[in-house]
């Protein structure tokens, strides 16, 4: 028997699912302001729930694949890549809190890869680029892969597909051939979102003078409509009716389309493009990229096991359950997962921008 949590640690909430033999035993969200708040609380749940064989920790920008017990102050400042005078973002400082607070257990915890530490993505593809989906989207690509190959009675290697994971902060557009992750486009690149802006024009940096990360939070649907508490729900019937939300719209929709026709260059012929993420569980936005996107192949949406959490939470259970030795350990090998490495700052050629932010964490 094996017996494992996943988290993720999402811009609106950490979700926690945890698998007994693949059987969910645990569901739970939690508002990411609450974590940072009250960092006690994953390990508090996490003792109420043990014995557990192994935890998919909260990753954050993704590490290559470390332990609990080896994680260093390093590795938290490359999981959530926040200067130390810069305003604090409540996932942010939530996952980093937490993380100290779980070093002070004896708990088995591993903190999982992003897209970039991959073997699978040819390393001409990551440079100058961190964010090619987060550590949380790579979750959402183990629990495509698991799901088409399951559904369709289809070997891994068989699994050739697009994957568009749009949360509620970020997108991210995720390139799968013969079932291995060969190339991203991660949430601060691909947008409009939500909340982000997606890809910023160098000039606007440029004349944006110092970045705060608050900043890559912004730029996105809520702040194009001018109305900060618009929720996803609320979108499609916005669009309708406010022009600033029809734009909004148009932006959204057709960014997410030209993300995944660029993916086309890399997977010449996929088989279906696979929709998972809060706002893919929006009938407005669903139905709306499922008619766009079809032109390029079929739409699916990724259907996962759990009743509540979300695809990223299922997916790092997944992981979990397959670096413990479980009947999901094919999958993690196949995807290559295990051979994770470097970190996400190793491929930037603009400034010395890894010694100094590691100098100055």
């Amino acid at each position: 028997m094996v017996r494992v949590i996943g988290v993720d640690p999402g811009t609106k909430s950490f979700d926690i699912c945890g698998l007994e033999d693949l059987n969910v035993f645990y569901e739970k969200s939690i508002p990411s302001e609450t974590i940072a708040k009250r960092p006690d609380v994953l390990l508090e749940i996490f003792k109420e729930v043990e014995p557990l064989d192994l935890i998919a920790g909260p990753s954050g920008y993704g590490l290559p694949l470390v332990s609990l017990e080896d994680l260093t102050e390093e590795h938290i400042s490359l999981m959530v890549l926040v200067r130390k005078e810069d305003v604090k973002i409540p996932v942010l400082v939530g996952l980093a809190e937490a993380v100290r607070r779980l070093k002070r257990s004896n708990l088995k915890v591993y903190f999982l890869p992003s897209v970039i530490h991959l073997p699978t993505v040819p390393e001409y593809r990551k440079f100058n680029t961190i964010d090619m989906g987060t550590a949380d989207k790579l979750c959402c690509a183990a629990l495509a892969v698991h799901d088409y190959s399951s559904r369709y009675k289809i070997p891994y290697e068989e699994c050739t597909f697009i994957l568009v994971e749009i949360g509620f902060g970020y997108n991210a557009i995720i390139a799968i051939e013969s079932g291995k992750v060969v190339d991203g486009i991660g949430g601060t690149k691909a947008g409009p979102g939500f909340l982000t802006s997606g890809a910023w024009d160098g000039e606007v940096a440029y004349l944006t003078g110092k970045i705060s990360k608050l900043d890559l939070f912004k730029g996105g649907v809520r702040s194009i409509v001018g109305d900060e508490s618009i929720m996803p729900e609320d979108f499609p019937e916005m669009a309708k009716k406010d022009r600033r939300a029809a734009l909004a719209w148009e932006a959204f929709m057709e960014g997410i389309e030209k993300c995944v026709w660029s993916m086309k260059a890399i997977i010449k012929k996929p088989q279906v493009i696979m929709l998972s993420g809060r706002l893919s569980r929006v009938p407005g936005i669903y139905y709306e990229l499922e008619k766009r996107l079809s032109a390029i192949a079929p739409v699916d949406k990724v259907q996962g096991f759990a009743k509540s959490v979300k695809e990223a939470a299922q997916g790092a259970a997944l992981i979990a359950d397959g670096l413990a030795g479980g009947k999901m350990r094919e999958l993690v090998e196949h995807m290559e997962i295990r051979r994770s490495y470097g970190t996400v700052l190793d491929y930037i050629y603009i400034n010395n921008v890894k010694e100094k932010y590691l100098r100055k964490g």
